[in-house]
């Protein structure tokens, strides 16, 4: 068998699948639903990966009996701990995709998806938020990433129910005025967040904090200073997760790659890569900042064709198959900072 390698990217509102072969050749590619293991169970996330690496097989003309890669590369958000990424390792292995398995969190994909260098820093800001740091010598440092119970803040979905909360109290008099109240009473074609509330209590509205993060970034492009206030301090919670992970690294006074990813960071423009950027590099000038220019599942296939000892030719191969794509389309927003 001519070796490949299957990719996966399991996050929290999609996975993707890419099934490459050593030379870098993409042989197929597939996404489905965000299913991590850790939020949907382990059975119902192993499923959808199961379904996702048959259809990449058979995309790529693979026989339903003949194995289908060398090596699985599973870079999971929700693997976060090193108890879970063994369970996950058994599991995934057990599966028999290919002879060698190894299951990291997704951050590990977006880093290598940014950089073709050995170590460098990654801060992912979509549904949630994490960050990992890997230094040249192999050292690495990572965040528990398990919400508020390990200090955590950011995400869309963060920003997304601060938006109610927010909403919430400027109506009923505890809080500011602020341009969400409206901006959440049009999205919810309710004449009152008191009406919202009780809808979303008696189970009669959906309440999906992800699809109320825009309207977070549209007032604050308007001047309002409760989504100002919001966008700053996720300014600084990306810049605390990037400079801690230099500082732990010894990185700060070296040149580093930072790569930034994940929905909230790709989808709004300048809006927070700017001041993110020059809050960077006052804290460590020799940095390079970057919003990650492939799909992150490229970078848990890259570290697939690593391990196999693919050549360098690969990568290129591998890059160049989505150099051309357009980046993603950024919600209209522009906000300074």
């Amino acid at each position: 068998m001519k070796d490949r390698v299957l990719a996966i990217d399991g996050g929290n509102s999609k996975t993707a699948v890419l099934l490459v072969d050593a030379d870098g050749k993409v042989l197929a590619e597939v996404r489905g639903p965000g299913a991590p293991p850790q939020t949907v169970g382990m059975k119902r996330g192993l499923a959808v990966f199961e379904a996702l690496a048959r259809e990449a097989a058979a995309q790529a003309g693979l026989s339903p009996d003949e194995p289908i890669a060398t090596h699985t590369a599973a870079y999971l958000a929700g693997a976060d701990l090193p108890r879970e990424e063994e369970d996950l390792t058994r599991a995934i292995s057990e599966r028999a995709w290919s002879t060698t398995t190894f299951v990291g969190n997704d951050t590990f994909a977006l880093l290598r998806a940014g950089t073709a260098a050995a170590g460098g820093v990654a801060v992912v800001c979509g549904a949630g938020i994490n960050a990992v740091g890997v230094a040249r010598d192999g050292r690495t440092h990572r965040f528990p990433a398990l919400g508020a119970i390990s200090g955590d803040w950011g995400g869309g979905g963060q920003l997304g129910n601060d938006a109610l909360w927010h909403a919430v109290r400027a109506e009923d008099g505890r809080g500011k005025p602020t341009l969400l109240l409206d901006a959440l009473l049009e999205h919810y074609g309710e004449p009152t967040i008191a009406k919202v509330v009780e809808k979303i209590h008696f189970e009669e509205l959906l309440l999906d904090p992800h699809a109320l993060c825009p309207l977070v970034f549209e007032a604050a492009a308007q001047g309002d200073e409760v989504a100002r206030a919001q966008v700053d301090r996720l300014v600084e919670e990306i810049v605390l997760l990037a400079t801690v992970s230099m500082r732990k690294l010894d990185l700060l006074d070296e040149p580093v790659d930072v790569v930034l990813g994940g929905g909230v960071l790709t989808n709004t423009g300048d809006a927070v890569v700017a001041p993110v950027r020059r809050q960077i590099l006052a804290a460590a000038p020799l940095a390079q900042v970057r919003v990650v220019d492939v799909p992150p599942v490229v970078g848990a296939a890259l570290l697939g064709l690593d391990h196999i000892g693919a050549s360098p030719t690969a990568e290129l191969r591998l890059r160049s198959a989505y150099a051309d794509q357009s980046p993603p389309t950024p919600w209209n927003v522009a906000v300074g900072g």
